[in-house]
C-alpha cells in the first residue's frame, strides 16, 4: 500500500504512513481508558535520518492512556491505526510536531529517574526566566525555536482495557483523581504512624499532584479553586511532617515558606516551619513563627513552650560547640 493511501486511511492531514512489519490480529479496541504499551523512535528528516529518541536504547517502553490528553495527540491518532505487533514509520509534518520537544523532555527526565512535573520547583525569577527559554536539552530547544517534520517509528506491543489493569494516578480523570486522594492522604497517615517516611511522602506527595492536575483547571481564589488549595495545602504539610522526621529541614522551610506566602493564617506551617528553623540554629526565625503560632493560635501555648526550650537547648549546645571550635583562634 502506498503512503498517500496510508495516510488517506488515517484521516489526517500531514501524516504518511509505512508499514514496516505487519502485526496480528484484528485492529485493537483503542476506546478511552484504555493503556497502550508501545516502543517509540524519533528521527530527523535529515539524509542521516538522525535519532533524537530511542525507547528501546533507554530500555523502556512508552505507555499512554486513550483521552488522557496525552500532549502529544497525534500519537494517540497513529497508533489506532495498528495492529498488535506491527511496526511502522510515520512521517509527520510540523503541525503535528510543535510540542514534541516539550514531551520529549518529560519522557528523558522519567529515564533519568527526575519528576517530569517539577513538584514544588523552587527557583527565583532569573532562573525561572532562562528555564523557560531552555528546555535543558541542546537539540530540544533547537527543535523548539525552529519545528521540523518528524518521523515516527512505532511498536504497537499491546493494549490493556481500562478493566485490565490497576491505573496509576496519572492515568485517572478529574473525578478519579479526586476519589483517589483521600485514600492517598490515608495510605500515608498508615505509613507515618509505622514509622515508614520516606514510603509516606510519595503517598502524601501523589495525592497532591492528582489535586493540582485538577486544580489547574479551576480559576484561581473562587471557591473550587480555594476548596482545592486547602486540601493540597493539608497533604503539604503532612509531607513536611514527614521531612522533619528525615532531618529534611531546608526542604521544610521552602515548602511551609510557599504556603505562609500565599495563606498567612496557616498556623500548622509556621508551626513546623519553626520546628525546621530550630534545627539549623535559625534561632531568630524560629522565635518568630512560634511567636506567630500564639498569635493565631494561643491554645498552642504549651507546644509552643516545649519548642522554645527545644530551641534553648539547641543554641546552648551550638554555643558549647563553636566555643570549642574557635578556642584559641583568638
Amino acid at each position: 500500500m502506498s503512503d498517500v493511501q496510508d495516510a488517506l486511511l488515517l484521516g489526517k492531514e500531514g501524516v504518511k504512513k509505512t508499514i514496516l512489519h505487519g502485526g496480528s490480529g484484528e485492529i485493537p479496541k483503542f476506546i478511552t481508558g484504555a493503556k497502550v504499551t508501545f516502543h517509540f523512535r524519533t528521527q530527523l528528516c535529515d539524509d542521516e535520518r538522525t535519532v533524537i529518541d530511542d525507547s528501546k536504547a533507554v530500555g523502556t517502553p512508552m505507555e499512554v492512556v486513550i483521552g488522557n490528553m496525552f500532549k502529544l495527540d497525534i500519537w494517540e491518532t497513529l497508533l489506532s491505526s495498528m495492529r498488535t505487533g506491527e511496526v511502522a514509520e510515520f512521517w509527520c509534518d510540523i503541525i503535528h510536531t510543535g510540542v514534541y520537544p516539550l514531551v520529549a523532555k518529560s519522557m528523558r527526565r522519567i529515564a533519568e529517574g527526575k519528576d517530569p512535573l517539577d513538584w514544588h520547583v523552587h527557583t527565583c525569577g532569573m532562573a525561572n526566566m532562562f528555564a523557560y527559554h531552555s528546555l535543558g536539552y541542546d537539540d530540544l530547544d533547537e527543535l523548539m525555536k525552529e519545528p521540523k517534520p518528524l518521523f515516527f517509528v512505532l511498536e504497537l506491543l499491546r493494549v490493556d482495557q481500562p478493566s485490565e489493569y490497576n491505573r496509576e494516578s496519572w492515568a485517572l480523570n478529574d473525578e478519579e483523581r479526586l476519589k483517589v486522594v483521600p485514600v492517598l492522604h490515608g495510605q500515608g497517615n498508615k505509613l507515618y504512624k509505622q514509622h515508614r517516611y520516606q514510603e509516606a511522602t510519595q503517598k502524601y506527595k501523589e495525592a497532591v499532584v492528582c489535586i493540582k492536575n485538577v486544580q489547574v483547571k479551576e480559576k484561581a481564589w473562587e471557591a473550587p479553586w480555594l476548596k482545592l488549595e486547602k486540601m493540597a495545602n493539608t497533604l503539604t504539610l503532612n509531607y513536611c511532617q514527614c521531612l522533619l522526621r528525615m532531618e529534611e529541614y531546608y526542604e521544610v522551610i521552602e515548602h511551609t515558606t510557599d504556603i505562609v506566602n500565599q495563606h498567612p493564617g496557616t498556623v500548622k506551617a509556621f508551626y513546623l516551619r519553626g520546628k525546621a528553623h530550630v534545627e539549623v540554629w535559625n534561632e531568630a526565625e524560629a522565635r518568630q513563627d512560634f511567636s506567630r503560632v500564639l498569635d493565631l493560635d494561643p491554645g498552642m501555648k504549651k507546644a509552643v513552650r516545649r519548642e522554645l526550650a527545644v530551641l534553648n537547648m539547641r543554641m546552648e549546645e551550638k554555643n558549647q560547640e563553636d566555643k570549642v571550635k574557635y578556642k584559641g583562634m583568638f
